[in-house]
């Protein structure tokens, strides 16, 4: 049996479409709140979707003068391990995208930059969460002081892109941001994609 191609499928997603009947509320917590939807499904059975509304997030790739990727370890309590990590931080309620990318990689790391540019937006648990993640790229890094929060410990620390490839390679990264930033960077040093500038 040969598969369609992608040309082959109906044009649009009506075909796929779920539409929610009801919903409730299951639970709210300090910034996930879970909800359970009944929904119409495409042949008119309904179904229930549970699923976590996420206000959002940034991650940074940002590169040293000297090529290396600024990264962070930091423990995530529920997988029970420190994880190897670009920067990242949850937006706050209608913040500026980039102007959070620029407030978490200082706080974190003492580092600002002088170039900023987009590389992607990226729905990391699409099966249960309205969580997205825009990805941006920070070069011409400057120094400074970095002011976590409280309950925020971390080390940062750089790496070249070959370790950091070998560390998703060899299943020490896990995190989805950072494994998807490494291939991208790998990409954009062979000249294959090329980020937004950002004026």
């Amino acid at each position: 049996m040969t598969e369609k191609s992608f040309q082959d499928l109906p044009s649009g997603d009506s075909h796929l479409r779920e539409e929610r009947i009801s919903g409730e509320d299951i639970y709210g917590g300090i910034f996930l709140k879970m909800k359970r939807d009944k929904i119409a499904l495409p042949n008119g059975e309904a179904a229930v979707r549970e699923y976590l509304t996420h206000p959002g997030a940034v991650a940074i790739v940002a590169i040293l003068d000297d090529g290396r990727v600024l990264l962070e370890r930091q423990y995530r309590y529920p997988i029970a391990k420190a994880c190897i990590e670009i920067p990242a931080g949850k937006l706050e309620i209608g913040e500026d995208h980039l102007l959070c990318a620029k407030r978490e990689l200082e706080e974190e790391t003492g580092y600002t930059a002088k170039k900023w540019s987009y590389i992607r937006r990226i729905h990391p648990v699409i099966s249960y969460s309205t969580e997205l993640i825009d990805i941006y790229l920070a070069e011409d890094l400057v120094p400074g002081k970095s002011h976590v929060d409280d309950e925020e410990f971390l080390d940062v620390f750089a790496a070249p892109l070959e370790q950091l490839i070998g560390w998703v390679e060899d299943g020490e990264i896990t995190d989805v941001k950072t494994t998807i930033s490494a291939y991208w960077l790998e990409r954009y040093r062979r000249g294959l994609v090329k980020p937004t500038p950002i004026e």
